[in-house]
């Protein structure tokens, strides 16, 4: 399978689209700092944002271009929450901690658009909510539970028939979906750029094309050694989630990689829009190999599923995806497709982030398993908020000393076969 670091973008939709642009150059002096920031993912950028507009002193470093990792290759789908059943959160975290995490998930969306509007990032925002959709009988059931939770929650979520579902999504083949209004859809990669510019008009210091190679803790201050330069800060986050590098000093970030496509089509006409997700809602579906689908501004309809691209049997994931969209939408009988891509999930077996203390204001965080956008928004926040206070409650978790992954290559390898499967055999 392909290193995930290896991987190209070229062709990657949000590449070609994005309005926003980030000029950096690389780190190549000796340097000091209070927060040293590894990662310009959304974590990162929405953490330098954040504590370089409360007037201190931020520099991050990015081994290679803003957005590069999950954060410009993802579906773009901006929800509230985690995957896992808000129940199951409190079951998991104790009830406290549990309910804590869901209220402030729960509102990342709104903390997501408010940065967008705040700042003006050009990044097709379209706040229509989202559909997750049932493909089964069971795959109903499972949205009618998840929607009793919501509810009692006072989440502004609704349960739709079959009719309702299909009227929203121009398509016949789901039993009911769950609409939720406080989501919405970007261009992901636009976003985090923006997230990264404004952090840089607020007097962030961000330098790309810098891995960062070792760090240690030293006379009470981090220094982060890179190739050409080195910086010395009060505080270290490091936010490199699913595209986390070996850095000597500290250990390696523990997840399992789940590589998640996606292909995006031509323009479509304008009869065709008429009827093809016309609110412009996002969504996905409750199928085990979950597939997601959507629209960009210009009219593209964009589909995601899990797998690789980065392999010699990925054909099986393409031609699946030309089936699903036709199966999907009969209108759309031969799909053209002008962009395809990949990226890497950083999966932990509860699906729940970590944050993990590296020490004396030192922090790593990762694991957002699927829902990066808002939560690394969210986190990202919130770790610059209690590095400034030095206050561990304004965190959504508490942090944990340390975090281990069990046979992770075995379930990369795993979910990728599992897919690989069900695409080769599905939608005929």
């Amino acid at each position: 399978m392909l290193k995930k670091h290896d991987l190209k973008i070229e062709q990657n939709l949000w590449t070609s689209s994005s309005k926003e642009k980030i000029e950096t150059d690389p780190l190549e002096k000796e340097t000091t700092s209070d927060l040293v920031i590894i990662g310009g993912g959304y974590t990162g950028c929405s953490a330098a944002l954040h504590a370089a507009n409360s007037g201190i002193n931020v520099q991050l470093i990015e081994a290679n271009t803003i957005g590069y990792g999950g954060s410009g290759r993802n579906a773009g789908l901006v929800n509230a929450g985690l995957w896992v059943l808000p129940s199951q959160v409190e079951t998991l975290l104790g009830k406290e901690t549990g309910a804590k995490l869901n209220t402030v998930l729960a509102k990342a969306p709104d903390l997501v658009f408010s940065l967008i509007q705040q700042h003006t990032i050009e990044c097709d925002a379209v706040r229509s909510g989202t559909l997750h959709c049932a493909h089964s009988i069971r795959g109903l059931k499972e949205l009618e539970g998840r929607y009793r939770q919501l509810i009692i929650r006072n989440a502004p979520v609704a349960l739709l028939d079959a009719v309702q579902t299909e009227a929203r999504t121009g398509s016949a083949s789901f039993f009911g979906s769950l609409f939720d209004r406080r989501a919405g859809t970007i261009n992901p990669l636009a976003y985090c750029r923006g997230l990264a510019r404004a952090a840089q008009a607020t007097g962030a210091i961000l330098h790309e094309s810098t891995p960062a190679l070792d760090i240690q803790f030293k006379d009470h201050c981090w220094l982060v050694t890179t190739p050409r330069g080195s910086i010395i800060a009060k505080a270290l986050l490091i936010a490199t989630n699913a595209y986390s590098l070996v850095i000597t000093g500290v250990k390696t970030a523990q997840y399992t990689p789940v590589h998640f496509f996606q292909l995006a089509t031509k323009p479509l006409d304008k009869i065709t829009l008429e009827t093809l997700l016309p609110g412009g809602e996002g969504a996905w579906d409750t199928a085990p190999i979950m597939s997601a689908f959507r629209l960009d501004g210009k009219g593209r309809l964009i589909i995601g599923a899990i797998g690789s691209l980065g392999h010699r049997t990925s054909s099986i994931h393409t031609n699946w995806a030309a089936r699903k969209l036709s199966s999907l939408f009969p209108k759309i009988a031969q799909p053209q497709f002008e962009h395809h891509w990949h990226g890497c999930i950083a999966m932990t077996r509860d699906h729940i982030p970590k944050i993990i203390r590296l020490g004396k204001h030192g922090y790593a965080v990762y694991g957002y398993s699927g829902r990066g956008i808002g939560p690394g928004t969210v986190f990202g926040k919130a770790v610059a908020d209690a590095l400034l206070t030095n206050n561990e409650d304004c965190l959504p978790i508490p942090p944990i000393e340390q975090y281990a992954e069990s046979f992770t290559v075995a379930k990369e390898v795993f979910y990728e076969l599992g897919a690989s499967a069900a695409h080769l055999v599905g939608d005929r």
